[in-house]
C-alpha cells in the first residue's frame, strides 16, 4: 500500500484547526426533560476535557413535545451547539442523516439519559485521532466495566450478544452500548451499505466494519440503568433478532460488498517476527481444532448409524464424505475467514482431494485393522479415531498452505498472456 493509496483511517487526524474534530451526536425523542441537563453536562466535559474544538448536534427525531424548543433554546446558549429536525423517528436514521452531512473528522454519538460516564469520552475518541483505530465503542461487557442495572436487562444484553457471537462470528463485546465514536472517512464508505434505520442500525454497523478489516476500539464504562427508559424490550429485541436473520442472509448469499470494502478500509496483514510462524497460526489452529472436534463427533455418530446397513467401509467413505463437505465449508468462512461465493467451488474441489487423503488413512487403517483379526465395534471407531488424528494434522497443513492459501491477484499483462 503507498502513501498515494492510504486506505481511510489509516492516518493521525489534526487537532490544531477553527473547524470542529469532534461532532458528537444525541439522539431524542419526546426528551424535553434531559434533554437540557444532559447537554449542558455534556458541554461543560468536553469543554474541560478537550484540546481542539468540537460540535455537540442534537439529532431531534420527530419529536411531539418541548423538545425542538429546549433544543433551539440549547443553541442560542451554548456556540457549540446545533440541532438537526427530522421527521421521521429512528435512532439509526438520525445517525446516518446527521454523520454523513457532519465536517468532523471522528463522529460519536451517546444516549441523551447518559448512563455511561463521561470519563469515557477521551479514552473513546483518542485512539480515532491517532488512527490506531477505526471504530471505538464503549463496552459494559468488556473487563474493568463497572454495570449497576437490573438482572432482566443484564441477561438479555449477554444473550444478544452471546447470539451475536454464535450466529454472526463477532469479537466486540457489547453492540448496543449507546456511546460509540467513527471516523467520518470510514463512515462514508460504510453507512451507505447499513439499512436498518433503529436500534439495530448500531449492531449493522459494528459487524460490517468488523468484516472489513477495520479495528474496533472498546473502552469499559461505568453505566448506570436509567430506571426511567422508555425502550420497549420486547420490541427491540425482536426487531433485533429480525435484523440478525436479514444480515446473516446477506452475509451468506454474498449481497453485501464484503470483499470491496475490505480492500477500501481493511488494514494490511502484518507480518510475522518470528520466522516460520505465520501471523494468525495460533488463532486458526484453536479455530480449525473446534471444527475438528464438531466434525468427528458427526462423523463418529453417522459411522455408528450407517455401521449396520453399509458395512464399516460404506459406512466410513458416506459419514466422512459428508463431513469433509462441511468441515472445507465452515474452515472457509471461521479458520481462514474465506467469505463469499468466489472460490468456492474449487475450494470444495481441492477438499474433496484432502479429503480423499483421509478416506485413505481411515479405509486403509479397517483394512490393516480387518484382515489380520476379526474386529468388534470398539475396536473399529479405536482405528478410524486414531487414523483421524493423522489425517486432521495432514488436513490443516493442506488447507492452510494449498486450498486456502493466499494467491497473488494476475496483472492485467499476466492474465493476457
Amino acid at each position: 500500500m503507498t502513501l498515494t493509496t492510504l486506505r481511510p483511517g489509516a492516518t493521525p487526524i489534526a487537532t490544531n484547526t477553527k473547524t470542529p474534530v469532534l461532532d458528537v451526536v444525541v439522539p431524542v425523542f419526546n426528551e424535553e426533560a434531559d434533554l437540557g441537563p444532559c447537554v449542558r453536562r455534556l458541554h461543560a466535559e468536553l469543554v474541560r476535557t478537550s484540546s481542539y474544538p468540537f460540535r455537540i448536534t442534537i439529532a431531534n427525531n420527530a419529536s411531539t413535545d418541548g423538545t425542538a424548543a429546549v433544543a433551539e433554546a440549547l443553541v442560542d446558549e451554548l456556540p457549540e451547539v446545533a440541532v438537526v429536525h427530522l421527521e421521521q423517528k429512528g435512532r439509526g436514521r438520525a445517525l446516518h442523516q446527521v454523520w454523513l452531512a457532519s465536517d468532523a473528522p471522528v463522529l460519536a454519538y451517546m444516549d441523551v439519559d447518559l448512563s455511561t460516564d463521561l470519563a469515557a469520552l477521551p479514552p473513546l475518541i483518542a485512539p480515532l485521532i491517532s488512527g490506531h483505530s477505526d471504530i471505538a465503542i464503549g463496552s459494559r461487557l468488556a473487563r474493568g466495566a463497572r454495570v449497576v442495572r437490573g438482572p432482566k436487562r443484564e441477561f438479555i444484553s449477554r444473550c444478544y450478544n452471546l447470539l451475536l457471537r454464535g450466529t454472526l462470528a463477532t469479537r466486540f463485546s457489547d453492540a448496543q452500548c449507546g456511546f460509540k465514536a467513527i471516523r467520518a472517512d470510514v463512515a462514508q464508505r460504510l453507512l451507505p451499505h447499513v439499512v436498518d434505520t433503529g436500534w439495530f442500525f448500531d449492531t449493522e454497523l459494528l459487524v460490517l466494519g468488523e468484516r472489513a478489516g477495520l479495528r474496533i476500539h472498546e473502552v469499559p464504562v461505568d453505566w448506570v440503568d436509567d430506571p426511567d427508559s422508555r425502550v420497549d424490550i420486547v420490541s427491540t429485541a425482536m426487531a433485533d433478532l429480525k435484523g440478525v436473520a436479514r444480515l446473516g442472509r446477506a452475509l451468506a448469499t454474498g449481497k453485501l460488498p464484503i470483499t470491496e470494502l475490505r480492500q477500501q478500509l481493511g488494514r494490511e496483514p502484518l507480518e510475522s517476527r518470528t520466522p516460520g510462524v505465520p501471523t494468525g497460526l495460533l488463532r486458526q489452529l484453536v479455530r480449525f481444532a473446534a471444527i475438528g472436534v464438531t466434525s468427528t463427533l458427526a462423523y463418529l455418530l453417522l459411522f455408528l448409524m450407517l455401521r449396520g446397513g453399509l458395512g464399516a467401509q460404506g459406512a466410513n467413505l458416506v459419514a466422512l464424505l459428508l463431513t469433509a463437505v462441511a468441515n472445507t465449508a465452515a474452515n472457509r468462512r471461521f479458520t481462514f475467514g474465506v467469505r463469499g461465493r468466489h472460490g468456492a467451488g474449487r475450494h470444495q474441489f481441492e477438499g474433496l482431494i484432502v479429503f480423499g487423503l483421509g478416506l485413505a488413512l481411515t479405509s486403509g487403517s479397517l483394512a490393516l485393522l480387518h484382515s489380520s483379526t476379526d474386529p468388534g465395534q470398539v475396536a473399529e471407531v479405536a482405528a478410524v479415531v486414531g487414523a483421524n488424528l493423522i489425517a486432521t494434522v495432514l488436513r490443516f497443513l493442506l488447507l492452510r498452505n494449498w486450498v486456502f492459501r493466499s494467491r497473488p491477484t494476475p496483472t492485467p499483462l499476466e492474465s493476457n498472456s
